[in-house]
Formats: structure tokens, C-alpha cells, sequence
């Protein structure tokens, strides 16, 4: 029972060494074959070998440091710390093209909501201006049939001289009936052209809701902006940082734990030689 708790604390170690650096090996493959998108498969290839490489490297330092030719360890040093480097920005290109897919679809979303929001602007606009063209044909029309309210004489102003007339004559009357008519048949086609632009007003409402409510990309920024605006800096900046501190992290703790799990078995093996 004691030997198998000896040897699970180092199992649990180099369990957690082959998954942090199966992962890291996976996201730096995928983003140099990204940055190298003309020849990726290969890139793959290669990449996969150099960080296979780097572990069995690692390992062989720890183990062998005291009886390795100097030359020899001072080389693989160099490489060893040459493939973390590769390794990050290998991870540091894939969390970034990760980024700026949802970074563009952000952009495209937020455009979208700008140009409904100029197309909402114009509709507006142009009810305003239907709103005082039937005000003032309700004025005309209420003029014109007060006009014509007495059966015997009406009462106009004169557009010319602007003065009021009054007479009695029939074509007159019939002249501001037909003006009436014509004003009527005006104020009810802006009354309906009204009720056309109030209506696309109200679809444009609806799509920027829906567009607000079921926005993935932004609940996926959301934590990001928030930050953003906390510390008065770009979004741009805050990716960045985030994004090298994981990289800054993720290989070298990849071959810490390789090396801590080196280490863990050869106490191990002390221990049981000991015994």
C-alpha cells in the first residue's frame, strides 16, 4: 500500500506533464500550419517531430547533464529553448487567429447595427417630414371646408394678394370643392405613407433586438470588453497581454512538469533501492 502511494504522486505528475504538453503540442502544430498555410501538412510533419524532440530533450538534460560532452549539452539547451520559443508562437498564433474570428464577426455585427441604425435614422426622418406635410394639409382642409360651410357665400384667401374675399359664385365653389377633394386625397395617401414608415421603423426595431438578444460574439467578448473598459486600454492590448501570459506559462510549464516528473521517478527509484 505504501509503494503504491510512493508511485502515484509521480504518475499523477507525469500524467499532468503528457497532458499540458499534448496540448500545447497540438495548439503549436495547428498554428504554425496556419502560419504556413502553403505548405501546412508538411509544417504539421515537422512540427509534430520537433516537439516530440523537445521532450525526449528535455528528459536527456535532466538525466544526463553531469555526463554529457559539454558541446553537446550546450546545444541542446540552445534548441531546448529555440522549440519553447517555436512553441509559443506557434500557441500564440492559433489563441490570436482564434481571437480574430470572433474579433471580425464582432466587427461585422457591430456594422450591421450601424447600418440599421441608418436606415432607421432616414425612416424617421423622412416621418417627420410626412407628419408636417399632413399637418398641413389638415389645416388646408379644414380651411377649405370652412370655406364652403356657408350655402350661400364663402370666404377664401386669395393666394396672390393674400387678402380674404368673399363672393357667391358658383365656380368659385366649385373650384375649392374640387381643391377639398384633391387636399383630402392627399392627406389620406401621407396618412397611409405614414403608416408604411412607421411600420419599417418598427421591423428595423425588432431585427436590432434580435440581433442584440441572440449576439453570441459579444457574450464571448463580453468578459474581455469589460476589462477593456475597467483599465481604459484597447481591446487589442488586453488580448495581447492574455495572450502572452498564456504562452509565457503553457510550454515552459509543460517541460517544468516533464523534468519535475524526472525527477519524481528518480526519487522513486531511490527510494526502492534504499529499501
Amino acid at each position: 500500500l505504501k509503494c503504491m502511494k510512493n508511485k502515484l504522486f509521480p504518475l499523477l505528475i507525469t500524467l499532468s506533464a503528457l497532458s499540458v504538453s499534448a496540448s500545447a503540442a497540438f495548439y503549436s502544430v495547428y498554428g504554425l500550419s496556419k502560419l504556413f498555410a502553403g505548405a501546412s501538412f508538411q509544417v504539421m510533419v515537422m512540427a509534430a517531430s520537433l516537439e516530440f524532440a523537445k521532450l525526449v530533450v528535455a528528459s536527456l538534460l535532466y538525466q544526463y547533464w553531469k555526463t554529457i560532452n559539454k558541446f553537446l549539452r550546450f546545444y541542446l539547451t540552445i534548441a531546448l529553448m529555440s522549440l519553447i520559443v517555436i512553441t509559443s508562437v506557434g500557441i500564440y498564433g492559433f489563441l490570436s487567429s482564434a481571437y480574430q474570428t470572433t474579433a471580425t464577426k464582432s466587427e461585422i455585427a457591430v456594422k450591421e447595427l450601424t447600418v440599421i441604425e441608418m436606415k432607421r435614422s432616414r425612416f424617421e426622418e423622412k416621418r417627420s417630414e410626412l407628419i408636417v406635410e399632413k399637418q398641413q394639409l389638415n389645416t388646408s382642409v379644414n380651411d377649405l371646408r370652412l370655406s364652403l360651410s356657408n350655402p350661400t357665400q364663402i370666404q377664401y384667401i386669395d393666394k396672390t394678394s393674400g387678402q380674404l374675399i368673399t363672393t357667391t359664385s358658383s365656380s368659385a365653389r366649385r373650384a375649392l370643392k374640387k381643391e377639398l377633394d384633391v387636399s383630402v386625397k392627399d392627406r389620406d395617401t401621407v396618412g397611409v405613407q405614414i403608416e408604411a414608415v412607421t411600420d419599417s421603423i418598427s421591423q428595423l426595431d425588432i431585427t436590432v433586438l434580435n440581433k442584440e438578444t441572440n449576439n453570441e460574439v459579444e457574450s464571448e467578448l463580453g468578459p474581455l470588453k469589460y476589462i477593456s473598459e475597467l483599465t481604459g486600454r484597447p481591446m487589442a492590448n488586453i488580448v495581447n497581454w492574455l495572450l502572452m501570459l498564456i504562452i509565457f506559462v503553457f510550454d515552459p510549464l509543460a517541460i517544468a512538469m516533464v523534468i519535475a516528473a524526472n525527477f519524481a521517478f528518480s526519487k522513486l527509484k531511490n527510494t526502492n533501492l534504499t529499501e
